[in-house]
């Protein structure tokens, strides 16, 4: 899946918000043709996936909650800062520890395209933090259009208890009323005094942080692949020596072809309907 950064209109709505949905309508059509949403609604998941998902969200919130809590007198940063109510960070620590155990910070694994994305938000973080509302709003209120849809799939996929062990990070105990709060958010980013160039750069962004999660997932779908090669190589050799009496072909991953990223696993669609419907449900499905 190939996602490609929009044209600007022309002229763009006055409206952040509205600007937003506006840019990021091709994005959205590439994500609702692709066949992940099927997959994700008949709750194939898969435990290891999910540990993965959950400790790069985590890597790459604890790195947005920081920069926001930095600039959080920025006269961009603050009308959107609620960290009683939005911050995932202690929710996805919980959910760590959970999955990982209580060592966890040292077991979590951390990829290079998950670093890709935690760079880009410190690089705002020193140098643009006016940029940080684009992060905010796509992850922010994505979570909250479709977190406890998520959470439910996850639970009934996975086993899991129905009190809410190991899914914390879908839920907002200090938002009673979802719709009203992304109301509420809306008015207050649209609020914002910012010139044209930095509405546009903030829109821009919105794009990119879309990218940096598509790109976070297909190489964590990368990396699982390659796992469930290894897990697999020894019986196909064993097959091998029963047909012809010594192992043929490829004895290590280095040399095994190499698997497509987007079509044998159930698990990736799984986990690029997460990313979609975390990041592009924002613009298109909250009220």
């Amino acid at each position: 899946m190939e996602a490609v950064r929009a044209e600007q209109p022309e002229s763009m709505p006055q409206d952040l918000s509205e600007a937003l949905k506006e840019a990021t309508k091709e994005v959205h059509s590439q994500a609702e043709n692709v066949e992940f949403m099927k997959n994700f609604q008949k709750g194939q998941v898969s435990k290891e996936g999910f540990k993965m998902v959950m400790s790069s969200l985590y890597h790459v919130y604890l790195a947005l909650e920081e920069e926001m809590e930095r600039h959080k007198a920025h006269p961009a940063v603050t009308p959107i800062y609620f960290p009683e109510e939005l911050n995932r960070t202690p929710a996805l620590e919980q959910d760590m520890e959970f999955w990982y155990g209580p060592q966890w910070r040292k077991e979590i694994p951390y990829t290079a395209a998950t670093r890709k994305y935690v760079s880009r938000l410190r690089e705002l973080g020193r140098a643009q933090p006016e940029l940080l509302v684009a992060h905010a709003y796509t992850r922010y209120l994505g979570d909250l259009s479709g977190g406890q849809i998520l959470k439910k799939i996850a639970q009934k996929s996975l086993g899991l208890p129905s009190t809410g062990e190991g899914v914390a990070f879908f839920s907002f105990p200090a938002i009673p009323n979802a719709t009203k709060f992304k109301q509420l958010y809306r008015s207050r980013m649209n609020a914002i005094e910012m010139s044209p160039a930095t509405k546009e750069k903030v829109v821009e962004e919105a794009q990119t942080s879309f990218l940096l999660n598509i790109e976070m997932f297909e190489k964590l779908q990368e990396l699982l692949s390659k796992n469930q090669e290894n897990k697999n190589l020894p019986g196909k050799q064993e097959l091998r020596k029963r047909a012809g009496g010594k192992v043929q072909g490829p004895t290590s991953t280095e040399t095994a072809p190499q698997r497509s990223l987007l079509s044998h696993s159930p698990l990736l669609r799984w986990i690029l309907t997460l990313s979609i419907m975390a990041t592009v449900a924002v613009g298109f499905y909250a009220m």
